[in-house]
């Protein structure tokens, strides 16, 4: 006789073994009518599960998170079946729900093109109108093989025999039509409903491993609705128009090129760009008692193979191999990340528990292989510098710690222009060092961390750091995308393995804690979400050009150039246009180049010593003197963090 405890905390007792759709229909026709699926002691079950002994039982409807997710899963087998309806012989291998959508992979003789996608999508709406019930069946492993091979199924046959002996082999029907699946569905095809599209095809890797054979995948794209399916792609038609690589291109700031796959050229003006930020957090860091250091960027593998990252990394690792003067092979490994060598700096002389919290700060210039395929313009690279630190501190003293990163990240997001971040608690991953004793201890920590700091997280399972769990910190930029940019993690491992130790004071030896912490992630992948961000058109302080002086005639050009000397004396980054080109034609090439300011000059300009400031892409502008348009310009392009500084001390206040 289960009793079903709900959600609100009443009980419902059954007089035997009942299924999610009669308990649903005890509760109330309606709840019956929205119920997707339900979650059984928290696990996401089919509706029709038979719920046997006592259980606490939530139901899914449309509205929930975990329906989007279904409706994506549900919508690759419905893709599948319409695929091998139009193109008999081909055969299906895995097709996952992802973040916004789904995929499947095909093995077909002739690769799929978005030529194909109009009559697959009609036949999907087909299927879908159907509205043929999931029902799922398990079946002997033998006999699924069997089964799947006599179909044609060689893919699928291959993933019944990888996988564990103990995995029940569960099969999945719509109709007629039967796959590998470990569900949980929704009650029917309907339930998908008509909020999907096809979006592109690309090669992929059976198993992606090179060395099979080459598949199909169609990728796609499902909703609870219409009006959320236009909204993304919406959003995706703005972040073509916002793509870093083309507006980088269009103004100049970086380039990359196949001699150095994965590195950036910077141009003059990206350059400028990255300096304005370095500049930035280079203060913010001085003034909240961080020491910065610089470490090598070829290390034996010794160091790599002592702290756990030789084998947790050694794939992604750049090696060098070298024969030093006592004629033995050296092995050396471009750093892809700085904390093993920022514990050698701490190990460095005898330690005093009077100098923890020691907060070591790096910009560190880190190399990392990424797959081609995996590569992005400049957000995904393998040469990249992160905004890295370690604070070596007492257990006692993470929470501080914490609380101070999270204000310093807070403020630091805040003048970059987001407003807006979450944050998820990432625990131990199945592969992980050290005991679940010093996991217990580390996670505890980060949690009470977190509480004192009044930081809110979802749990992420699974996702932390191979040494220690870790805090994420997610933006949401201008066009409701997240980026996940900073990090805080607990690391009791490290210092362990390499030594690390202080006086405490006791006189005795003790380990300290280590705390990785980075905010923007990398230079690299942050100021291609600026960009992103600001779709090139960055605020006054970060603009790699802050204004050009331009002329409507010659007989004003050497006035141009006194105006362009006093911008620059004041410490804006101003160029000078002296072209013989109508003063509209300027200003069309200045809003494309995406420049904040325009500064006017002409006779009259000249002779009175003024200047016209024109605010880009606007028509807006205003005829000042010179002096004060520089003091203008130059107060507004005064970085947050000096205007703060500036404004305390205008108001009889130390900095």
């Amino acid at each position: 006789m289960p009793a079903i405890t709900l959600p609100d905390g009443t009980v419902r007792a059954f007089e035997g073994p009942v299924a999610g759709t009669a308990i649903a229909a005890a509760i109330g026709p309606g709840l019956a009518r929205a119920a997707l699926a339900m979650q059984v002691d928290g696990v996401t079950r089919d509706l029709d599960t038979v719920v046997a002994q006592d259980a606490a039982v939530r139901f899914i409807t449309r509205r929930d998170p975990e329906a989007l997710e279904m409706i994506r899963h549900d919508c690759a087998h419905v893709l599948a079946e319409a695929v091998q309806a139009l193109f008999p012989g081909t055969q299906v291998t895995i097709g996952p729900s992802i973040e916004h959508g789904f995929y499947y992979d095909f093995a077909h003789n002739e690769p799929f093109t978005p030529d194909d996608f109009a009559q697959i999508e009609a036949k999907m709406r087909e299927i879908v109108a159907r509205d043929a019930p999931f029902r799922r069946s398990v079946m002997p492993r033998e006999e699924a093989i069997t089964f799947f091979e006599a179909k044609g199924e060689k893919y699928k046959a291959q993933l019944i025999r990888d996988l564990p002996t103990t995995e029940e082999i569960s099969l999945y029907s719509q109709g007629d039509w039967i796959d590998l699946c470990r569900g949980p569905h929704l009650r029917g095809t309907g339930d998908i409903g008509t909020a999907f599209k096809l979006m592109k095809v690309a090669g992929a890797y059976w198993r992606g491993d090179h060395r099979n054979a080459m598949l199909t995948r169609i990728y796609g794209t499902a909703w609870r609705d219409k009006a959320e399916l236009d909204a993304y792609l919406t959003q995706l038609e703005e972040a073509e128009k916002r793509d870093h690589r083309r507006i980088g291109r269009e103004m100049g700031l970086f380039h990359l090129q196949e001699e150095a796959v994965g590195s950036v050229f910077w141009h003059p003006k990206g350059w400028a760009l990255y300096r304005v930020i370095e500049d930035y957090m280079r203060r913010r860091l001085d003034r909240t008692d961080y020491q910065e250091v610089k470490t090598p960027q070829l290390v034996d593998r010794r160091l790599w193979e002592a702290s756990g990252h030789w084998e947790k990394f050694r794939e992604h690792m750049f090696i060098a191999r070298v024969e030093d003067e006592d004629e033995r092979d050296r092995v050396l490994a471009l750093k892809p990340m700085n904390c093993p060598c920022h514990v050698q700096i701490f190990n460095q002389g005898l330690r005093s528990y009077r100098e923890l919290p020691l907060r070591m700060a790096e910009f560190g210039c880190c190399h990392r292989y990424e797959p081609s395929g995996a590569l992005h313009g400049i957000m995904r690279v393998r040469a990249f510098t992160q905004d890295d630190a370690h604070i070596f501190c007492t257990e006692a003293q993470i929470a501080d710690e914490t609380v101070r990163f999270v204000a310093l990240l807070s403020s630091i997001y805040r003048d970059f222009g987001f407003v807006e971040f979450r944050v998820k608690f990432s625990d131990r991953p199945a592969t992980r060092a050290g005991e679940d004793a010093v996991w217990d201890q580390a996670e505890g920590a980060l949690r009470d961390a977190c509480r004192i700091a009044g930081v809110d997280y979802v749990l992420n399972p699974g996702e932390g750091a191979f040494y220690g769990p870790k805090l994420e910190f997610v933006l949401r930029d201008a066009i409701g995308r997240d980026w996940q940019c900073g990090t805080l993690q607990v690391d009791f491992v490290l210092p362990e393995r390499l030594g690390a130790e202080y006086v405490a004071e006791d006189g005795t030896r003790q380990r300290p804690v280590m705390l990785h912490r980075a905010i923007l992630g990398s230079f690299e992948r942050f100021i291609g979400i600026l960009i992103e961000q600001h779709a090139g058109r960055f605020p006054l302080w970060l603009a790699p050009v802050q204004a050009v002086v331009t002329t409507i005639v010659s007989d004003a050009d050497d006035y141009a150039r006194q105006v362009a000397a006093a911008m620059q004396q004041a410490g804006l980054r101003v160029a000078l246009d002296l072209r013989n080109e109508k003063i509209n034609r300027k200003v069309v090439d200045h809003i494309d180049q995406r420049v904040p300011v325009l500064a006017v000059v002409g006779r009259r300009e000249a002779e009175e010593g003024t200047v016209v400031l024109r605010r880009l892409p606007g028509r807006e502008q205003t005829a000042l003197p010179l002096a004060e348009a520089v003091a203008h310009l130059a107060a507004e392009a005064a970085p947050p963090d000096l205007a703060r500084g500036r404004a305390v001390a205008e108001a009889g206040f130390s900095p």
